[in-house]
């Protein structure tokens, strides 16, 4: 079988998408598929081209043993919503040059936000005479209203309607969460038409290890409990209720520490807000690669993953979670729903209420109090679970099940 993927986003740029799409098309070639991805030149998410991309249109490249054809984008990370639409909007119609130059393929999945690539996917997959797969990891536009990104009542009709089309026209959908999943069914689509393609984790390169003490050295955080958000910055995070928790445990003088480590547009903002609270236990620090990632988790003892409390996040499953696991390290959940169920479920963490800066901060207490068997429970029951649901082999082979009839 042949596939082809078309995002927006691939490595060497780092985030969920990008982290998926490269491992499960390594896996896909180990087992001796025939793969290919057509993404645009690195730009996220700091908007600059590499300089050995820029001024081009278009290049053919092995990253890492792994078929890329990129064609040109207009980056724009912290532009108008207008800006960002451009953006979309280049990728959208450049990649159909990636499309002329790719070879033959039996499927074609196109990866969603942005909506408007699935234009590309659907005349892609005529042009090539492909079956089309349509991978929604995120519902849009109705994701974006609900944020209050999009305002314009006349665009977001325009985007309902398209999105409807989409569907419509996809051979098979394929969610990252199984609130996705039955939104398309409620969309109208067949239930066998629909599948789940989540978020998962390389637990090799992911797996428990002894603390780094050159970082805890450096952060100064010897003889504390040190809580870790590693990931995109965003306004969709609520990090703000974090930092006032953390506030809170200064205050009581609990020994803990709290490190946020990344980029996004709110980034300057927190900075702001922690030097308004005088927060001397919280450090904020650049994103590191992927490959660190295993390090930091090394000496961190809780991972907070937070949202913004609206109803579109209770079927949210961040692609976060699963590292930290993986690393044998218990996830502080801020947020409700599915993602909330699963923690509980397979007890593997400490939740809160999302927003709610005095639920946090009891969790992180609850976290700090634990002893050393309650801990370990937590770490195991972590491990175990994303290795026996959540590897990328196992995903794949679900994949491979839902394409290959």
């Amino acid at each position: 079988m042949r596939i082809t993927f078309l995002s927006e986003n691939f490595p060497p740029e780092t985030g969920a998408p990008q982290i998926r799409l490269y491992e499960v098309s390594k896996e896909l070639i180990n087992r001796g598929y025939q793969v290919e991805v057509l993404t645009a030149f690195p730009h996220h998410p700091n908007g600059i081209i590499p300089d050995v991309y820029r001024g081009k249109f278009y290049q053919f490249e092995y990253y890492e043993g792994i078929p890329v054809h990129r064609s040109w984008i207009y980056p724009s990370p912290k532009g108008s919503f207008w800006k960002r639409l451009f953006s979309y909007f280049s990728f959208t119609f450049s990649a159909f040059y990636s499309v002329l130059k790719a070879k033959k393929t039996d499927v074609i999945i196109c990866i969603s936000p942005p909506l408007f690539l699935g234009i590309t996917g659907y005349f892609a997959s005529k042009m090539k005479k492909a079956k089309f797969v349509f991978n929604v990891a995120d519902v849009w536009p109705e994701s974006a209203v609900e944020l209050g990104i999009v305002t314009n009542k006349r665009f977001i009709k325009m985007a309902e309607i398209l999105e409807q089309w989409l569907y419509k026209r996809s051979w098979k959908i394929a969610g990252a969460t199984d609130g996705i999943g039955q939104y398309m069914v409620k969309q109208g689509k067949k239930q066998e038409d629909v599948f789940l393609l989540p978020n998962g984790v390389n637990t090799e390169t992911f797996a428990p290890k002894a603390p780094d003490q050159r970082w805890i050295d450096r952060l100064g955080f010897q003889d504390h409990m040190v809580f870790t958000f590693a990931g995109r910055i965003g306004y969709a995070q609520g990090l703000d209720s974090v930092l006032k928790a953390a506030k809170i445990l200064e205050m009581e003088d609990i020994k803990a520490k709290f490190l946020i480590i990344g980029e996004g547009p709110e980034k300057e903002n927190l900075i702001a807000l922690k030097e308004k609270l005088n927060l001397k236990n919280l450090v904020f620090h650049d994103a590191v690669p992927v490959s660190e990632m295993p390090t930091v988790f090394s000496f961190t003892n809780f991972s907070v993953v937070s949202l913004k409390n609206i109803e579109l996040f209770k079927g949210a499953r961040p692609s976060k979670i699963f590292p930290a696991l993986s690393s044998g390290v218990p996830v502080v959940y801020c947020g409700e729903g599915e993602s909330a169920e699963l923690i509980e479920n397979n007890h593997c963490g400490v939740l809160a209420k999302p927003e709610d800066p005095d639920s946090i901060a009891e969790a992180f207490k609850k976290c700090v109090s634990m002893n050393e068997n309650e801990y370990h429970e937590l770490s195991s029951a972590g491990r175990e679970w994303v290795e026996r649901e959540y590897s990328w082999k196992l995903i794949v082979d679900d994949l491979l099940k839902n394409i290959n009839h």
